[in-house]
């Protein structure tokens, strides 16, 4: 069961929405090793605006994750790909279905 979650929105720097299309594909080998990462989305919201949804099943894998493989990635490319810094939010589940 998922009880806490991560949201995040980027926002892609003009002519950097491919390479920010490209880096979320390439972030799902790196998350399906992480253990405590449920369900991990990359999302295209709009144009140039892009997202993560990933969830977990308690505050200890979602830190877990906060301090891997991705989120180092995201955080040394964000100036170079992302407009602004991304929105990170923290957010419990209320509910969910997974396979």
């Amino acid at each position: 069961m998922v009880k806490v979650a991560l949201f995040l929105r980027l926002e892609a720097k003009p002519g950097r929405e491919v390479e920010v299309e490209s880096f979320l594909r390439g972030g799902l080998p790196i998350v399906e090793e992480e253990p405590a990462t449920v369900a991990w989305f990359g999302i295209r919201l709009g144009p140039t605006t892009f997202g993560i949804f990933d969830a977990f099943p308690d505050e200890a894998g979602r830190q877990a994750h906060l301090s891997g493989k991705v989120a180092a990635a995201l955080m040394a490319k964000a100036s170079e790909l992302l407009a602004q810094p991304p929105l990170i939010e923290k957010v419990d589940v209320l509910a969910a279905k997974l396979p």
